[in-house]
């Protein structure tokens, strides 16, 4: 795990848990307010993306994991292609790019206990994510054995599987870097 982020050219020193478990909570939230936000403004008609492409963006930014980048090391242990193409223009002005370091493939491989931490906050993440889908699976088994049951609802029942669904992707992209960052102990940092 990375003790520092890169954010917009300012290295942010992310050893302490309190610092990491901050990112988490503002990251969910942000994501959480976006949702709410989408909801209100077009009941998720065409916007329900944003989200998705927000905890992508939340990923290659801030958490890592499934892309470098980010506070968590990559998951598959590979080492990034390295571009012939510098940044863009707008990414050098923005400060959101990230410098290419050495490419050692050592720094990128995960030792066992890295890769039984991995394991282990995937195992937490996907028993979390199953609570949306359960809702979705008992709304329309609710749904189709009597409509009636769910007639009583404000929304309409279609906008309740697609929010439960973004709700669950969002977790599926998220919820094991996220698991990662609130569980580990303060870090050395090399500030």
């Amino acid at each position: 795990m990375n003790a520092e982020l890169i954010f917009f050219g300012k290295r942010v020193d992310m050893a302490p848990r309190h610092r990491r478990r901050t990112l988490v909570i503002l990251l969910y939230a942000s994501l959480a307010v976006l949702m709410a936000a989408c909801w209100f403004l077009t009941h998720w008609r065409g916007t329900g993306a944003y989200v998705f492409f927000a905890a992508l963006i939340a990923c290659r930014l801030f958490l890592g994991g499934y892309y470098p980048g980010g506070l968590v090391k990559p998951f598959n242990g590979k080492v990034p292609h390295r571009s012939e193409m510098p940044p863009s223009l707008l990414a050098l002005k923005l400060h959101v790019y990230h410098p290419v370091l050495a490419a050692d493939e050592a720094s990128y491989r995960s030792d066992e206990r890295e890769l039984s931490q991995h394991d282990h906050a995937h195992y937490l993440a996907y028993q979390a994510i199953i609570f949306p889908v359960l809702l979705v699976w008992l709304l329309a088994s609710f749904r189709i054995a009597n409509p009636a049951i769910i007639a009583w609802l404000a929304m309409p029942p279609d906008a309740i599987y697609y929010g439960l669904s973004l709700i669950a992707v969002t977790m599926f992209l998220t919820l094991p870097q996220a698991v990662l960052l609130w569980t580990e102990p303060d870090m050395d940092s090399d500030l």
